[in-house]
């Protein structure tokens, strides 16, 4: 089914698929669209109705793109209706990366290749408790939430505080179990106005920290997270990295890993297939370690090779 005309004016383009496949859903109002011009410039729009998107190549009303399939294109309008190349938009809803990168933030945002990286070395896992200090502007509350984590954070600063809610708010889709009166956005999202170094209430399985001291919550942490749980802190200079783990070798934590990801992409067109010439390198180091039963006697080596296959027994 082809997508319906938009409205606005004669000779618009507004497609859906164009051939036999499935339609995309359409947009809602209050859902956050991706516009992404010729070039690739991506501009990051919340759908309001009366409202319009401006750009110097025209405006976009957000009525036109309100019940409009997914993968639409669409025109800019200018005074000028008779401009014979009208600048046009490929209309998609944003992913996560779209809206770390292109939110309001008060604080630095923890980069998306880090935040894979977080999920992964923590090990985060659906109904996983987490205590997150240094929320900031919630990008990796909303990663957390995303796998399905019980989100618990703590923050010193009312605004920073405020400003992950409401992002987390924009992001995520609101529980359908979620009472009306519930506050938004979800039931598995806590921010309180405390400050980690002070103390941890409560039992945790995985304690998450973008703190510039965090080897200050170490202890804390031995107390709040579960045996074998996984502490993991993501600093972006060496030298706070390495007085980490010295806190964490004299600490029940065992185990310790620090890594950094860097992200190169390819330019391929045609034969024509090179590195790209610009690379998102180093942004900060992610460091994981385990906390040890009480009565555990040795440490495992931090040198160890890890034998990759898994032996006859599994």
């Amino acid at each position: 089914m082809m997508a319906p005309p938009v409205g606005g004016g004669d000779g618009e383009a507004a497609s859906g698929s164009g051939g036999e496949g499935p339609e995309g859903r359409p947009f809602l109002e209050g859902e956050r669209v991706l516009l992404v011009d010729r070039k690739g410039r991506r501009n990051l729009v919340r759908l309001k109705s009366g409202r319009a998107y401006q750009s110097h190549s025209g405006v976009i009303e957000h009525d036109r793109l309100i019940g409009l399939p997914e993968g639409s294109e669409v025109e800019a309008l200018t005074r000028d209706s008779d401009r014979r190349n009208p600048a046009k938009y490929l209309a998609i809803r944003p992913t996560l990366a779209d809206v770390v990168l292109n939110m309001p933030r008060g604080a630095q945002v923890i980069y998306p290749k880090d935040l894979g990286s977080i999920l992964i070395a923590a090990d985060v896992f659906p109904g996983c408790r987490v205590l997150e200090a240094g929320v900031g502007s919630g990008a990796l509350s909303m990663t957390l939430l995303r796998a399905g984590a019980l989100v618990t954070g703590y923050e010193m600063r009312e605004d920073f505080a405020e400003r992950a809610r409401e992002n987390v708010a924009a992001a995520l889709p609101r529980e359908p179990a979620l009472p009306p009166e519930a506050p938004f956005p979800s039931a598995r999202y806590v921010v309180e106005i405390r400050d980690v170094y002070d103390g941890i209430d409560g039992v945790f399985d995985r304690v998450v920290l973008d703190l510039p001291e965090p080897w200050r919550v170490v202890g804390h942490a031995e107390g709040a997270l579960v045996p074998g749980g996984i502490l993991c802190a993501y600093l972006p200079s060496i030298n706070q990295t390495a007085e980490l783990r010295a806190a964490l070798a004299r600490s029940r934590f065992g185990l310790p890993e620090t890594f950094e990801t860097l992200r190169r992409t390819w330019h391929i067109e045609g034969r024509s297939v090179r590195p790209d010439l610009r690379m998102v390198g180093h942004t900060g180091f992610i460091t994981t370690s385990r906390l040890l039963g009480e009565r555990v006697s040795f440490r495992p080596s931090d040198e160890a090779q890890d034998e990759g296959a898994e032996g006859p027994d599994g």
